[in-house]
């Protein structure tokens, strides 16, 4: 049986649940609900297993903040003996419109710090990552509070579809590959 790891970045704690940032626990918390996954507190994190079509999906919610991502990544594709290939993380961008995705082999971690910590740790930028647009609707100086912000009302009137939208393009990346989920998922 193939498996993947999916990792949602985000931060833990009551204060963070609604932020954007957190946007990758969102994504691999709709997939576990849409799957019947139930969620486990593990070693670095939380871990839902969920079976689609002959494939294992681990999803993985850091519990190590985001800046410290790449330590509990590196130890389940570890433990789990998972490529590097069939990893995928999932992480906010402020340079992508509010619910666009961006599905991608390698890059930059763009100034994210759970992609320069995921980076620095595994030493290679060479991994699928998945970036869901939270748009740059700030003032100058206000990046952070805006990440660290709760979404607005309009937001929270489309995200329900646009977390569907994701969870269906996760799923295309276990099923189909990346090239096929970068196809038909990117930009949408």
């Amino acid at each position: 049986m193939k498996k993947f790891l999916i990792v949602g970045l985000g931060n833990i704690g009551a204060e963070y649940i609604h932020t954007r940032h957190n946007i990758g626990f969102k994504v691999v918390d709709r997939i576990a609900s849409e799957l019947a996954g139930e969620w486990k507190s593990v070693k670095f994190g939380s871990l839902a297993e969920v079976r689609i079509k002959g494939r294992t999906l681990l999803l993985l919610k850091p519990n190590t903040y985001m800046n410290l991502s790449g330590k509990a990544i590196q130890y389940w594709l570890e433990k789990e003996k998972i490529s590097i290939d069939n990893l995928l993380v999932i992480t906010d961008d402020l340079n992508l419109g509010f619910g666009t995705i961006r599905i991608k082999a390698k890059g930059s971690d763009g100034g994210h710090n759970g992609l320069k910590n995921t980076q620095a740790v595994l030493n290679t930028s060479s991994y699928p990552r998945f970036r869901f647009g939270i748009s740059d609707e700030f003032k100058k100086g206000q990046q952070i509070d805006y990440v660290l912000g709760n979404w607005d009302t309009q937001e929270l009137e489309l995200l329900p579809e646009r977390l569907d939208m994701a969870s269906k393009a996760v799923q295309e990346f276990a099923l189909g590959g990346l090239n096929n989920a970068m196809n038909t998922y990117n930009g949408k």
